[in-house]
């Protein structure tokens, strides 16, 4: 099969497109025709050396995608030749076939094609436990979501206003701003322009109910513009490492600090196929659209590599087999 590996850590030359053997599948597994391939910051970081890589080289970066299942382990129950399933946590997919576990295959409703599946998984389901489990959002809630028009942002802006909250956005030029405020943030300020008062005026002084916060470098700020009482949910850190938090300042606001990672909520596959389920059906019934993807090419993944990283791009990149 063709994949797209790296055998020594680097820049997006490191990736090499080539011939390898199959993958062989044990008893309890599945073996899945790559459709489509989501690309993730994430495999950047494994890319220059940041993240630990279990093995020796060549390594397979990529951990989420949708394909036809191809052939079934001897143990598998359910699932048969030409099922269609996603999955968001199974190494090695930035290649043609990819070795599946039963318990993280999800089933992929006919609506929704390969593309659409790969473009919202990771990122769906992120936003999915970030307005369920880390903080429940309630009707008129005021949330102030960072990177905005980002692949996590527009889909928490639209979860949001889908709980019917309000949504605050921030992101960091005009042309993020209107994704932003086209997946349904009620206001979009700039980084560059003085957020904080601007966030704190659209509250009345009072400050957001929560606040999304995935930058990191900008936690501090973060909790400036958060009510009394108010929370901050930590789950990135795209622009840097956040300042320590004084737990005192927690206990005379009475905010609250939480961090959030999805491979907390995925436990099961029980897990994985509900909250999936529930995002396709928002899907489907309109609800909740994952934007546009940019597709490369599995072969041109330098290029797409190179893409993500000039951090122009406001919808998902997608590798096509």
């Amino acid at each position: 099969m063709k994949a797209l590996v790296i055998n020594t850590f680097g820049g997006p030359e490191v990736l090499e497109y080539g011939e390898i053997a199959n993958p062989v599948i044990r008893p309890d597994e599945i073996l899945v025709r790559m459709k489509a391939i989501g690309l993730n910051f994430a495999d950047i970081y494994r890319r220059k050396g940041n993240y630990h890589l279990e093995g020796k080289p060549p390594y397979i970066l990529g951990y989420e995608g949708a394909g036809i299942v191809e052939k079934v382990g001897a143990d598998v129950q359910g699932i048969s030749v030409g099922d269609r399933i996603a999955f968001a946590d199974v190494p090695y997919a930035n290649a043609e076939l990819v070795a599946v576990p039963t318990e993280k295959a999800i089933p992929l409703l006919e609506t929704i094609s390969f593309s659409e599946a790969a473009s919202i998984l990771l990122q769906g389901l992120t936003a999915h436990y970030l307005t369920r489990d880390s903080y429940t959002v309630k009707e008129n809630d005021v949330a102030l979501v960072h990177a905005a028009a980002g692949g996590v942002g527009q889909l928490l802006v639209q979860i949001l206003k889908l709980f019917r909250g309000r949504v605050i956005g921030l992101t960091s030029s005009v042309e993020k701003a209107e994704a932003a405020t086209k997946a349904g943030a009620d206001k979009v300020f700039l980084y560059n322009d003085d957020w904080q008062s601007k966030v704190l005026g659209e509250t009345e002084g009072k400050g957001v109910d929560v606040v999304y916060e995935s930058v990191g470098a900008t936690l501090q700020d973060s909790f400036k513009v958060t009510r009394i009482g108010g929370t901050v949910v930590f789950y990135g850190m795209a622009g840097g490492d956040p300042d320590f938090v004084d737990p005192r300042m927690l206990m005379d606001t009475s905010k609250t600090l939480t961090g959030g990672d999805l491979w907390n909520v995925l436990t099961s596959r029980k897990e994985r196929v509900a909250r999936a389920i529930e995002l396709f059906q928002w899907m489907e019934e309109g609800k909740v659209m994952a934007a546009k993807p940019t597709e490369f090419a599995l072969r041109d993944g330098q290029e797409a590599h190179r893409y993500l990283e000039s951090r122009k791009s406001t919808g998902k990149i997608l590798l096509i087999p």
